[in-house]
């Protein structure tokens, strides 16, 4: 977890209008902190390349 207060939080573009069902992303230095839109105090950080990795595996 990192705490997610200040982070510039970035959606996907092909998001819904609603844009309350996605996951957002905030860059760090050296990490990705990624969070669900429903539930934005959990929040994760990853790797440039851990995060890299995922999304070329969807």
């Amino acid at each position: 977890m990192t705490n997610a207060s200040g982070l510039k939080w970035f959606k996907s573009s092909y998001t819904e209008s609603s844009g309350n069902n996605c996951v957002e992303v905030a860059l760090l230095d050296h990490h990705i902190a990624v969070r669900d839109s429903k539930v934005p105090a959990r929040t994760f950080t990853l790797t440039r390349t851990a995060f890299t990795a995922l999304v070329k595996s969807l």
